[in-house]
This record gives C-alpha cells, sequence and structure tokens, in this order.
C-alpha cells in the first residue's frame, strides 16, 4: 500500500512542474529571442541595409524604403499566425514550435548571404522583402505558440511572473540586436560594415536556432492541451472556424487593448534611437548606447510586474499603462530633445514606466483570454491583428508624422489614440482573467 499522502503527492507534483517551467522558459524564449534579436538588428541597421538594398539618391526615401519592408512583412503575420495556430491546435504546441525556430533560423541566415542593390538592382530589394514576408508569417505564429507554452505549464497563481520571461527574451533579443549594431560599428569602418561587416549577425542567429531546436525537441507537450484534448485524440477539427465562432469577443478585446503597446514599444526601440541621431543629431553609437541602457533597465522590472499583476490582477496594471502613455511619453519627448547623451537616458528611463505596466501584462492575457483548445488559433488572430500588425507599421509611421509635421509630438499624439481606444475596452469590456480557469471560455455567455 502506497505511503503517500494526497498533500505530498501534490507537492512532488508542484516541484516537478516547477523544474520543468524553468525548461519550458528557455526553450520558448530561444526563438523569441531570435526574432526580436533579427527584429531589432534590421531596425537598428536600418539606414546600412537601406544602403546596400535601395538607391543611394534619396537617404530618407531609402529609410522609409528599408522600414516598409518590416511593416510588410509584419502584415502578413495574421495569415501565418493563422496556419500555425490551427496546428498548433490540432497537431500540439511541441510540434509547431519545433519548425518555427528551424524556418527562422534559415531565413535570417539567408538575409546575410544575399547580393546587394550595386549587384543586381532591384532583384536585392525584392528577395529582401520575400525572405521578410516568409520571417513575418512563421513569426506569427511563434510568440503566441511560445507564450502558450509557457502559460499552460505555469502554476496558475505565477502565470504573470513566469510568462514576464517570455516578455524578457523578446527585450534580450532586442537588447542584443543594438548590442550587436553598435559593436559592428565599432569593429568597422563606415566602408567594410557597408560592404560585408553587416551580414556577419544575420549569419550568427543559424546556430542559435539549432540550439532552440535541440532544446525544444526535447520538451513534452503541455498538461493543459493534453488534459483539454484527451492527449490529443479529442482535438477540434476545425480550430480556426470555432476561434472566430466562439472566441470573437475576446479576439476584439485583446486587439482594442494590445495596439497602444505595440505603438509605445516599437517607437522606443526602432524609431526613437533613429529620431536621436538624426533629427537631434546624437551620434548613432551615443543613440543606440542609450537605447540599450533603458532596455537592461526595463528587463529585471518585468518579473517584478508580472508577479504583482498575479495580486492584483491584469486590468489595473493595463490600466495605469494606458493612462501612463497619455501623460508620460510627451515628457520623455521633452526631456529627449536636450540632445545631450544623458537626456536620452532619462528619456527613455520615464519611458519605461509604462513599458513597466503593458509589456508582460499584454503577454500573459494574450494566453489566458482564450480557451485551451482554440488557444493558439484565437491568440494567432488577436495578436497579429493588433501588435504585429501595428509593430511592423509603427517606425515607417513614426517616421513619416515627424516628417511631414516637423515634431515627435505628432508621435505622441498616434500613440495618445490608441491609449484612449484601449482605456476604454479595458474599463468596459474586458474581463478579469488573473486568477481564472485557462481552459474555460471567458467571454461565454
Amino acid at each position: 500500500m502506497s505511503t503517500v499522502t494526497p498533500t505530498a503527492a501534490a507537492t512532488a507534483e508542484a516541484t516537478g512542474r516547477r523544474k520543468a517551467i524553468r525548461k519550458v522558459i528557455l526553450a520558448g524564449s530561444i526563438g523569441n529571442f531570435v526574432e526580436q534579436f533579427d527584429y531589432g538588428l534590421y531596425g537598428y541597421m536600418a539606414p546600412v541595409l537601406a544602403a546596400s538594398f535601395f538607391p543611394a539618391s534619396d537617404h530618407t526615401a531609402s529609410v522609409l524604403s528599408a522600414y516598409a519592408v518590416i511593416a510588410i512583412a509584419c502584415l502578413v503575420r495574421p495569415l501565418g499566425g493563422t496556419l500555425l495556430g490551427r496546428w498548433g491546435d490540432r497537431l500540439g504546441r511541441k510540434r509547431v514550435l519545433l519548425w518555427t525556430v528551424l524556418f527562422m533560423g534559415v531565413s535570417t541566415a539567408a538575409i546575410g548571404v544575399l547580393p546587394t542593390y550595386g549587384q543586381i538592382g532591384l532583384a536585392a530589394p525584392l528577395i529582401l522583402l520575400v525572405l521578410r514576408v516568409l520571417q513575418g508569417m512563421v513569426a506569427g505564429g511563434e510568440y503566441v505558440g511560445a507564450v502558450a507554452f509557457v502559460v499552460e505549464w505555469a502554476e496558475p497563481r505565477r502565470r504573470g511572473f513566469y510568462t514576464s520571461f517570455a516578455s524578457n527574451s523578446c527585450f534580450f533579443g532586442i537588447l542584443a540586436g543594438a548590442g550587436t549594431a553598435a559593436l559592428m560599428s565599432a569593429l568597422f569602418s563606415d566602408a567594410a560594415l557597408h560592404s560585408w561587416g553587416w551580414r556577419i549577425p544575420f549569419l550568427a542567429v543559424l546556430p542559435l536556432c539549432a540550439i532552440g531546436v535541440w532544446l525544444r525537441s526535447r520538451l513534452a507537450e503541455t498538461p493543459e492541451f493534453v488534459a483539454a484534448t484527451e492527449h490529443g485524440t479529442n482535438v477540434v477539427e476545425a480550430p480556426l472556424r470555432e476561434a472566430l465562432r466562439s472566441q470573437w469577443r475576446p479576439i476584439l478585446v485583446f486587439c482594442g487593448a494590445s495596439i497602444m503597446l505595440a505603438i509605445l514599444s516599437y517607437t522606443w526601440v526602432t524609431f526613437y534611437p533613429e529620431y536621436l541621431s538624426e533629427t537631434l543629431h546624437l551620434p548613432k553609437s551615443a543613440a543606440w548606447l542609450s537605447n540599450m541602457i533603458s532596455v537592461a533597465v526595463l528587463i529585471p522590472l518585468l518579473p517584478l510586474a508580472g508577479a504583482i499583476s498575479d495580486r492584483i490582477g491584469r486590468k489595473p496594471m493595463l490600466i495605469a499603462g494606458a493612462v501612463c502613455c497619455v501623460v508620460l511619453v510627451p515628457l520623455a519627448f521633452k526631456v529627449g530633445e536636450a540632445g545631450t547623451f544623458g537626456a536620452a537616458v532619462a528619456s527613455q528611463l520615464i519611458y519605461l514606466v509604462p513599458e513597466f505596466f503593458l509589456t508582460g501584462i499584454v503577454t500573459v492575457c494574450a494566453a489566458e483570454m482564450f480557451a485551451t483548445r482554440t488557444r493558439f488559433s484565437a491568440s494567432s488572430i488577436a495578436y497579429n491583428c493588433s501588435f504585429s500588425i501595428f509593430m511592423g507599421i509603427t517606425p515607417f509611421v513614426a517616421t513619416l508624422l515627424v516628417a511631414q509635421s516637423g515634431t515627435i509630438y505628432a508621435v505622441w499624439m498616434y500613440l495618445a489614440a490608441a491609449a484612449v481606444l484601449a482605456l476604454v475596452v479595458i474599463t468596459v469590456f474586458m474581463k478579469e482573467t488573473y486568477r481564472s480557469d485557462l481552459s474555460a471560455d471567458k467571454y461565454a455567455r
């Protein structure tokens, strides 16, 4: 007869789950890291890539073209996300995440060997666009799949804390992209950087993705998915159709609540360093360094934000973040106008306040708001139709707004409109999810 008490068995199960979640966080995070490393690297090196892949006669037009490639790639994310989401709900999270990290590595490395505009003319930007579009489609399922994977493994009362590490992997990727761009600028002359130096970091992604494939192949499927689908034998036959039929309310709510974070984050990490150097004439290396410092400061704060949201809920954090978007971002821009390195750092530290309240919380909501059996499909639709699209178009829109209006406060008005929309959606329509049952439909009538 077994002498193990129910309490001891539960404790052993919780301990085993905590050990598993550490491996899950690492395996899930590496794909997010690679995705954002590539995105951050491309954003920070946009002027160099613009000179390599677009006509050099008009610098502003070339940079806008480089940003437009990002925007177009992000516009196809909903398509890729729906396809991958369907497979994730039918085949399981693990199988899809294995393929996404592999494909991201191959396509990113391929950019590192592309011929330039000077070598093959218009074919160069066209091939670049095709590769970025393929990356965008894969990335449409990578992040939401990894988040679902972490949330479905996490202890119910610590989902915000654990998911914050998935958010952090993105910022580690952005930080690595910025650091790599700065390192390339320091190691190579302008001529060498424009000629071949920019290729090295894109090629370096391939071994990272090989590690990601190895890590993910060693993990089991999530307990939530196994339980909800009876070990994969009772999956939804048409998860996309079912998600649109039964989860359309939380999809719309998530879209309305998350657009502001996309604008906030990608104004900060891709547009603002370029604005500091091109408009305020801060040396490019100083602009990048100031951004890296602010990202590094945010990283240890996100687990704290996740832990707070596990205690007080997701909605209070999101409401505070929306208010900060309206109130503090113009102050950040005002401080940055001094044009010094210290002012650039200070302005971005102010910018971190709304980021603190929003980043990890939007991430965990992307999984918690949807029922397990259609979570991958529903969260892919919601995340990609809001966050991914605005993530892609924001650097382009921000550059255009400043060029047309002559002031960065036009960018703040763009953000403020999204924040006001989010405030209405969160306060009126959003339901609290921080202690909810993952398998249940929170918005069922």
